[in-house]
């Protein structure tokens, strides 16, 4: 987003008594302190420049926030590439500048503002600060703001976009992030992230107008101006009744023995948990007491993100254990993604991988499409989707059961926008996900959603309860029917952009210029797919299917002896991700040969490819 202090014109005899003998991060830092009004980021400030740490000041002055994979995501705290007051100011004056070309209509539909329950006393910043400043920008400008009156399921955002016929929406959320994060979530009026081109055209709003406009601090607006409008009953009203429409067994759910432990993680989800199993007919989950209510600190757990497993999820098995409920479910901070652990009959617990559950979903929601379609419904009309580092589970049940599947680069916002596009053209989408626990489960939310997955895998567990079977024992049958699906799915962390850039280019380059590898140790390599750079070997033009995606780094190998792995940089954190799967046909089940495969390829592809010695990453589990 630009170099030091893009844009607005310097009094350059300003900092002479200041200056740090660089002209560019003098006129950042002026703006900086010319333009902040949030005193505690102000000092952030002047005290690196009084104490000499132009290092640091250029760090966080000299570079600026850009779209990854789920919006605008950083720490909070001072600096043009920071979380704060001024940043998201910033951000939304930018976005009012694009949504006002693109729509004449725009004061009149509005805009919808969420948040979740972060913050950070240092930097006196948290999401319902943001989100009134957010809202502040626009109601100063005359647009209707739909401001939630408390903190809401990202979900929510999407939902009420489409809802209330507004041109967009933002979600203050930097979901199951460390504390320390933050971010700034933009949905389009179709209810599904942006995506590019309205990535690219923001950022270059948000540097023509990087100076706070007059108004854009006023806060209280939102509880003054006549434009506020608090959507929060009519959204969650109309939310738990949408979600009745994938409620298939009420009857069973009313009735059942079967208990459910809900842990919200510190975050928004245990209210809107509860009313979703209130809505399928179910008595309320259990909540774990220490997490239900939100806590920015997440003092209870090492890192707020339920994708962890055991680790993370020890208070809620005890409190499982205690009760004597048999099924867990997780959502993480914002409510968005969802964690699930079932206890078997030798007393442990398996905590299902985003893979597995999505095997489960995809399941159930064909199963019951199936047994409740009318006579004239098509299944060639029925679609479901995954990003492509996800598993091909989805891709094995849709050839034997006859409906489309479809992949997407990763990140919902690609998923969302191309099942808008499916409905619009008529098409049924069922179901859609991405490996780390996010869920889209019917489509009244164009995104992941934890809180409607939670309660359609605790109807599922029930129905299955009254077929004698767990889900652990269905995902069994489910791989038996459809071909053993093994992936495992780990990361390495990176603090050092150029370490992670020349891991990659040397990919690009192993076997001499432009000359992707061709095995890697024992491991013959069939084809090789880089979204980054458009490349694909087994496409007769070379050229990739997917979009090109030049912001992030993504390379898939297709090995010889089926199976498939990507490396990829993840869009919100400093992580090497890698996604290894192997994919059986079926009658092929001897599992335990399947996995010894795949788990020799990953150390292959950990000590040929990343290097962890030699680059100095940190494997996830140190």
């Amino acid at each position: 987003m630009g170099d030091c202090g893009a844009g607005g014109d310097v009094n350059s005899n300003v900092l002479v008594a200041r200056s740090t003998g660089d002209a560019q991060l003098d006129k950042a830092v002026w703006q900086w302190l010319s333009w902040d009004k949030n005193q505690k980021t102000k000092e952030q400030i002047e005290r690196l420049l009084q104490d000499g740490k132009h290092k640091e000041l250029r760090e966080r002055l000299c570079c600026r926030l850009t779209f990854g994979t789920a919006g605008l995501r950083s720490a909070m705290g001072a600096g043009f590439c920071y979380i704060n007051d001024l940043t998201v100011i910033q951000s939304t004056q930018g976005i009012y500048k694009y949504l006002e070309r693109n729509f004449s209509d725009f004061k009149q539909r509005g805009f919808v503002v969420g948040y979740d329950t972060r913050g950070q006393v240092t930097s006196n910043c948290s999401s319902k600060k943001l989100a009134k400043l957010t809202a502040a920008v626009l109601l100063a400008k005359d647009v209707l703001v739909y401001f939630f009156s408390t903190y809401v399921p990202t979900p929510f955002v999407p939902y009420a976009v489409q809802q209330l016929g507004a041109v967009a929406g933002v979600m203050i959320t930097a979901s199951h992030n460390r504390k320390e994060d933050n971010g700034y979530k933009v949905y389009w009026e179709n209810g599904a992230q942006i995506t590019s081109p309205h990535d690219k055209e923001i950022i270059k709003c948000i540097e023509e107008c990087v100076e706070p406009w007059n108004g854009s601090w006023n806060e209280n607006l939102v509880d003054t101006s006549p434009l506020r409008q608090d959507p929060l009953k009519k959204i969650c009203d109309s939310y738990m009744e949408d979600l009745t429409k994938i409620c298939y067994h009420r009857e069973l759910n009313v009735q059942t023995s079967l208990k459910f432990v809900h842990t919200s993680f510190h975050g928004v989800g245990h209210d809107y948990v509860q009313l979703a199993f209130k809505a399928f007919g179910f008595q309320p989950p259990i909540p774990v007491p220490e997490q239900k209510d939100p806590d920015p600190d997440f003092s209870t757990v090492k890192c707020p993100n339920p994708e962890e497993g055991e680790s993370v999820l020890e208070l809620s098995l005890r409190l499982a254990e205690k009760e004597d409920a048999k099924v867990v479910v997780a959502t993480d901070p914002d409510a968005d993604r969802l964690a699930v652990a079932e206890q078997q009959e030798n007393g442990c617990w398996k905590v299902f991988t985003g893979n597995e559950l999505a095997a489960l979903f995809g399941w159930w929601m064909f199963s019951r499409w199936k047994e409740n379609r009318s006579q004239d419904a098509d299944v060639r009309n029925v679609y479901m989707l995954a990003t492509t580092v996800s598993s091909k589970i989805l891709r094995a049940i849709a050839l034997k059961e006859g409906f489309h599947f479809e992949e997407t680069l990763p990140g919902f916002k690609w998923i969302g926008s191309r099942v808008k596009n499916l409905l619009d053209n008529g098409k049924e989408v069922l179901f859609a996900f991405e490996e780390s626990i996010g869920f889209m489960c019917g489509t009244s939310v164009l995104d992941k959603d934890g809180v409607s997955a939670a309660v359609v895998i605790a109807e599922m567990a029930t129905y299955l309860q009254g077929q004698s079977l767990t889900l652990a024992q269905k995902l069994v049958d489910i791989y038996e029917t459809y071909g053993h699906h093994i992936s495992k799915t780990s990361y390495f962390l990176c603090y050092d952009p150029p370490t992670i850039k020349s891991i990659f280019e040397r990919l690009r380059n192993f076997d001499g210029p432009q000359c992707y590898p061709k095995c890697c140790g024992v491991y013959s390599i069939l084809h090789v797919r880089d979204v980054t750079t458009g490349y694909d070997s087994s496409q007769l033009n070379k050229k990739s299917v997917l979009p090109v995606s030049r912001s992030s780094q993504m390379i898939t190998f297709t090995f010889q002896n089926g199976c498939v792995a990507t490396l990829r940089t993840s869009g919100t954190e400093p992580k090497i991700k890698y996604y290894a799967e192997m994919c059986a046909l079926p009658g092929h089940s001897d599992r335990s040969v399947l996995e010894e495969e795949l788990q020799k390829l990953i150390e292959a592809l950990i000590e040929n490819f990343l290097e962890p010695a030699k680059n100095g990453l940190t494997w996830r589990s140190a």
